[in-house]
C-alpha cells in the first residue's frame, strides 16, 4: 500500500507542476476575470481571498477530473460544505485505495512568506480514525493525505466592484491575482505545531514558501506519528510552567521534553 501511494504521490506532484500554465494568462496573471450572466454582462472579481479560493478551485475541477480518469480513479467532491477532504480519489480497481486531497490557497506576505492555511480538523474524525462526522470517509481509511497548494500575488491595484464590462472589454478587466505556484505536500510534511484559526480546532501550515513547496514541516525530523500523537493531544495535556504553576502543551517543543520525561 505504501508503494501505491507513493506512485499517487509522484503523478499527482507531476500533475500540479503543469497548473500554474493552465489557469494563467502569457503575462502570468490569473485568466479569470468575472461573472457573466446571461445578458453577457461581465462583473468583476473582489479580491476577497475566500472568493479568490472557490473561484481557482472550480477552474482546475476540470483539470483534476481528466488527471483522474487518467490514472484509473474516480474523483469524489466532498458532498457537503464543511466535510473533510476536498477531494476524494478513489481507485476503479480497488475501491480500498482512497487518497485525500485537500485545495488551499494562499496569497504571499514578501518574498519568503505566504499568509498560510488550515490543514484541516484534529477534531472528532482525526481522534476517531473510524467516525463519519464531518469527513467524506473515515480518517483511517484514506492511505495518504495530501495538500494541493497554491500560492500566488494579490493584485495591488483597486478593483471597482460596481462596474459591469462587456465582452469585448474583457481584456480590460484587471486580474486580482498572478504569479501561481502550485505544489503538492503530504499533510503532516507542511504542518506546524499552532492551530489554524481562531477558535476552531483546526491544524495550522508553516508559512515559509520554500518549506512549503520542499515539504520541510517542523515535523518531518520525527515523522507522521509524532504528528499525529501531538495533534490528538493538542491542548489536553498539563505541564508545570516557569512560574510555578501549570499550563496545557501546545508547542512541539514542550511536547517533545513531555514525552522523553514519561
Amino acid at each position: 500500500m505504501q508503494e501505491t501511494a507513493l506512485h499517487f504521490k509522484e503523478k499527482l506532484k507531476n500533475f500540479a507542476a503543469h497548473l500554474q500554465t493552465y489557469v494563467s494568462a502569457p503575462a502570468g496573471d490569473w485568466k479569470i476575470r468575472g461573472f457573466i450572466d446571461i445578458l453577457k454582462n461581465i462583473y468583476s472579481i473582489s479580491n476577497d481571498t475566500k472568493i479568490i479560493s472557490k473561484i481557482l478551485e472550480i477552474h482546475i475541477f476540470p483539470a483534476l477530473l481528466s488527471f483522474a480518469k487518467e490514472n484509473k480513479y474516480r474523483m469524489e467532491i466532498a458532498s457537503r460544505q464543511n466535510y473533510y477532504p476536498d477531494i476524494t480519489f478513489i481507485n476503479i480497481d480497488d475501491p480500498r485505495i482512497k487518497f485525500a486531497v485537500d485545495l488551499k490557497t494562499t496569497y504571499r506576505k514578501n518574498d519568503k512568506d505566504c499568509n498560510g492555511f488550515t490543514l484541516g480538523s484534529h477534531g472528532e474524525y482525526f481522534l476517531n480514525r473510524t467516525s463519519w462526522k464531518n469527513i467524506q470517509y473515515p480518517y483511517g481509511e484514506y492511505l495518504a493525505h495530501f495538500c494541493l497548494g497554491i500560492i500566488y500575488d494579490r493584485m495591488v491595484q483597486q478593483i471597482n466592484e460596481t462596474e459591469i464590462y462587456s465582452l469585448d472589454e474583457l481584456a480590460s478587466i484587471p486580474a486580482v491575482a498572478a504569479n501561481f505556484v502550485f505544489f503538492l505536500a503530504e499533510k503532516w510534511r507542511i504542518a506546524s505545531d499552532k492551530s489554524g484559526s481562531g477558535n476552531t480546532a483546526n491544524i495550522g501550515s508553516i508559512k515559509s514558501i520554500n518549506d512549503l513547496i520542499n515539504e520541510n514541516g517542523i515535523f518531518v525530523p520525527y515523522g507522521e506519528k509524532i504528528f499525529d500523537d501531538y495533534w490528538m493531544n493538542y491542548g489536553k495535556i498539563t505541564i508545570p510552567d516557569e512560574a510555578g504553576g501549570t499550563k496545557k502543551i501546545t508547542t512541539l517543543s514542550d511536547f517533545l521534553a513531555y514525552k522523553n520525561r514519561h
